[in-house]
């Protein structure tokens, strides 16, 4: 009999599924106020004027839109089963949510013409959690095969699938000149980066070396992307990677940030610091590089946010909270910075979005 409810109640939702995607997207109200001013840790001399932007939960991934008034971000809350994707104006007012409510949802990006936001999300074949990791295995990152790449309009509306073919895709952003997207895929017994149309049409693969590569962001000028990719020591690595690609699953524990140009040319390796570094975005001066690493810390936890020139020189570490501090994207004109933090939360591990004003 449960079995039967829960059943009906997924078939209900499937047959109304088509009629809610028509809507406006539904407002969300967390309780939260719509932004708190913060004090940024000493030492913290590029960032001022720090403003808290979420206030519970995991929020993550809050990346602008082109003109940089709204962002979309990727949130769980107990309302849900697992991340969900919401859009909001950059003070933090007008939180809409944009993926279904169901499933696991992550990386959101807005068009460059500010019509769409895309996302990925495993709702279509799993209305739950995705299921917990299995540790026993060391640090791992699930790689989930029903994880798909959609669109929906930024206004409300019906959902699109964007890539039509089985495996894991995800991790996209858009080019703002509005010709591409870049995504990464578990295709062909690795993970790739991949470029396309807007539609998913002419895909092209950009980087396909062995290993996991992924997380790819375009510049504003459109002319570069950064990535991170993973680096194999020895024969041992390239074999553990492979085995626990099987079982949909990543050690992401040697990561190297990586730059190339936007049809895949030019690859050189930015980093060699032999650690876990992430979430590269290039600063609009197209001369350097912000990340997020846990470079320095013995026990591999603490990660901060680090810029570094194009060329791997002058690295410099832009955090200093004792806190994760990750996922780091600059405005258009490189006046402010919105990142994730576990500052000031309220419960240990608590991640929420903050934006400052950078300083150079």
């Amino acid at each position: 009999m449960a079995h039967g409810r829960i059943y009906g109640k997924m078939l209900a939702f499937a047959l109304l599924f088509p009629y809610l995607t028509k809507a406006k997207l539904p407002p969300v109200d967390f309780g939260w106020p719509a932004s708190v001013d913060r004090l940024v840790s000493p030492g913290e001399d590029h960032l001022s004027n720090l403003r808290q932007l979420t206030f519970g939960g995991q929020n993550a991934e809050a990346y602008w839109n082109a003109d940089c008034t709204k962002l979309s971000y990727q949130t769980r809350q107990d309302r849900w089963p697992d991340e969900q994707i919401i859009s909001m104006n950059a003070d933090g007012t007008d939180r809409r949510l944009v993926s279904t409510g169901v499933g696991r949802c992550t990386c959101s990006y807005y068009s460059a013409d500010g019509k769409w936001i895309y996302f990925s999300s495993t709702h279509a074949t799993n209305q739950g959690a995705q299921p917990p990791l299995d540790f026993s295995k060391g640090y791992v990152w699930m790689i989930n095969p029903e994880m798909a790449m959609y669109r929906r309009p930024a206004e409300g509306g019906a959902l699109e699938r964007v890539i039509d073919r089985p495996g894991y895709v995800a991790e996209t952003t858009i080019s703002p000149n509005g010709q591409y997207m870049v995504w990464t895929a578990a295709w062909d017994n690795n993970i790739n980066i991949y470029r396309s149309d807007m539609d998913g049409k002419n895909i092209k693969p950009l980087v396909t070396e062995e290993g996991y590569n992924g997380g790819p962001f375009v510049s504003w000028d459109s002319k570069w992307i950064v990535y991170r990719r993973s680096s194999f020591e020895k024969p041992t690595d390239a074999a553990d990677f492979h085995e626990l690609l099987k079982q949909n699953l990543v050690r992401p524990l040697k990561m190297e940030i990586w730059i190339m140009d936007a049809n895949g040319g030019h690859k050189r390796q930015v980093t060699h610091l032999n650690c876990a570094s992430f979430a590269p975005f290039m600063h609009p001066d197209g001369k350097r590089i912000i990340f997020s690493s846990n470079y320095g810390d013995p026990k591999g936890r603490e990660f901060d946010l680090f810029m570094i020139n194009v060329d791997g020189t002058g690295l410099e570490r832009v955090t200093k909270s004792p806190e994760f501090d990750g996922f780091p994207m600059f405005t258009r004109d490189g006046k402010k910075l919105v990142f994730a933090s576990d500052r000031y939360g309220s419960t240990h591990g608590q991640t929420n979005l903050f934006i400052a004003d950078w300083k150079d």
